[in-house]
């Protein structure tokens, strides 16, 4: 199965809460309320700064996925 790279998500138990899921290494779901990030794998990063612009990246990248996402709803 072809998992796409982002995946949109809720849970009632969480209702002001909504998740993005990244399916590519690194793996982790971020909760767009607060921006807080679970990883879903250990990451050992060589370089720590180079980690944190690429964190910094996919977040970014899954706050642009949310909002194409959102505009495709309301569309």
């Amino acid at each position: 199965m072809k998992l796409p790279r982002f995946i949109l998500g809720d849970n009632t138990d969480l209702p002001e809460s909504i998740f993005i899921i990244h399916t590519e290494y690194p793996r982790f779901i971020i909760d767009l309320k607060d921006d807080e990030i679970e990883w879903l794998e250990d990451i050992n990063a060589d370089n720590q700064d180079d980690f944190i612009e690429e964190t910094n990246n996919l977040i970014k990248e899954a706050s642009e996925f949310y909002d194409r996402e959102v505009d495709r709803y309301q569309d």
